[in-house]
């Protein structure tokens, strides 16, 4: 019994959203129970898939808050 955690940060596609919609979690948990089934051979109805949402502000990577990394990207793709 297979269970996959997916961490995504809490912002939307669009700039009047502020969370994963419910359609693209659905799709999340289709696709991943999919590869484990073409992968690993495992059912889908033995698989559980977590969708956890992180605040901005609790995700960052690169020693850098995500919204400071991002901007110290976008700077260094303009140079």
């Amino acid at each position: 019994m297979p269970i996959v955690t997916v961490q995504v940060t809490r912002e939307g596609t669009t700039p009047e959203r502020n969370s994963v919609s419910a359609e693209e979690k659905a799709a999340i948990i289709k696709g991943v129970s999919q590869v484990l089934l073409d992968v690993l051979n495992k059912p889908l109805e033995s698989t559980f898939v977590v969708i956890e949402e992180v605040d901005l502000d609790n995700w960052g990577w690169g020693g850098l808050p995500a919204l400071q990394f991002r901007k110290q990207r976008a700077a260094a793709a303009k140079s």
